[in-house]
């Protein structure tokens, strides 16, 4: 098949942690053809959505993950699957890819479906599942914030579309930041915020479960560093080998029909405690950390369920 990567910089990736090179490394082996472009390559022209990119051979070389071919304009209509992959922030420019890959429906499979990615951003998809959550509200009324803290004392107050862990905060019970931290918030950014009940189990980890096609097919445990809250690997959580617990596969059972209905074929949840906390359908990653946990490999699985539907 003939395979389009939409991704950042692939010179930048690290080849033992990043998602997107092992699912073109995976791609690769099976005999498939690469090819590599950024999201600001991405266009419509008049009728067509096209992108200036390389062809790609990737290589576990540290400095050198990638070797491309002489820039290109390709008819993203040509090929068999489009994977939408670079990082959030979840902003215009990200929502507006999602408006140009999904007209290629019916000509191209895009991974994960760019309507859906669009309609379902990992921090407000998990209100589908309140049974499944910690307590939350989103607001950019400081009032309302107010009150939530007033009523659960310990919170979490984050970007409603920040990623890797950035723009995080604890605010405790003796906390007196709330309104200086709204008023920076509010001062570079338009978007509401969302604050949810802090959980303590967080202390023994943030686990990150993947779904493939609806189906859980393992989990890695994110344990914060000393003195951190955040779990998160970008800033600094240590991953560890955990096991799905039946909870988790509870968790798993009640969202995955609705994630395999909406075409969102690699998808990485947030698990602390017996909570749901996020959805993440953008641009998942734990594959890599997975996979040497216990010798599963998660890219072919991807690609085993891409190829079914191609």
């Amino acid at each position: 098949m003939k395979i389009a990567f939409q991704m950042d910089p692939i010179g930048a990736v690290d080849i033992n942690a990043d998602s997107s090179f092992r699912l073109a490394e995976e791609a690769q082996a099976r005999g498939h053809q690469l090819f590599y472009y950024g999201p600001d390559q991405l266009a419509y022209q008049e009728g067509r959505i096209t992108a200036r990119g390389h062809d790609m051979t990737v290589q576990r070389v540290a400095d050198q993950p990638a070797v491309l071919g002489p820039e290109r304009e390709v008819d993203l209509a040509d090929f068999d699957v489009v994977w939408l992959r670079q990082d959030p922030p979840f902003d215009m420019h990200y929502i507006t890819s999602t408006h140009l890959l999904d007209r290629l429906r019916g000509q191209a499979l895009v991974v994960n479906d760019p309507f859906w990615v669009r309609n379902y951003p990992e921090k407000l998809l998990v209100l589908d599942f309140p049974d499944l959550t910690p307590p939350t509200t989103i607001a950019r009324d400081l009032r309302t914030i107010k009150a939530f803290k007033e009523k659960h004392g310990d919170i979490i107050l984050k970007p409603l579309y920040g990623n890797g862990g950035a723009g995080v905060f604890r605010l405790d019970a003796d906390d007196r930041n709330l309104t200086s931290l709204h008023e920076l918030f509010t001062g570079f950014s338009r978007e509401p915020l969302i604050v949810q009940k802090f959980l303590p189990d967080v202390r023994n980890g943030d686990k990150r479960v993947i779904l493939v096609d609806g189906e859980p097919v393992g989990a890695i445990n994110r344990v914060p560093a000393e003195g951190e809250t955040r779990s998160n690997m970008h800033v600094g959580g240590r991953p560890e080998k955990i096991d799905l617990t039946e909870r988790d596969l509870e968790i798993c059972a009640a969202i995955g029909p609705l994630l395999r209905e909406k075409g969102q074929i690699f998808v990485g949840i947030d698990v602390i405690g017996d909570y749901l906390t996020e959805i993440n359908v953008t641009s998942p990653t734990g594959i890599q950390e997975l996979e040497r946990f216990n010798g599963t490999n998660i890219a072919e699985k991807i690609w085993q369920a891409i190829e079914a539907k191609v």
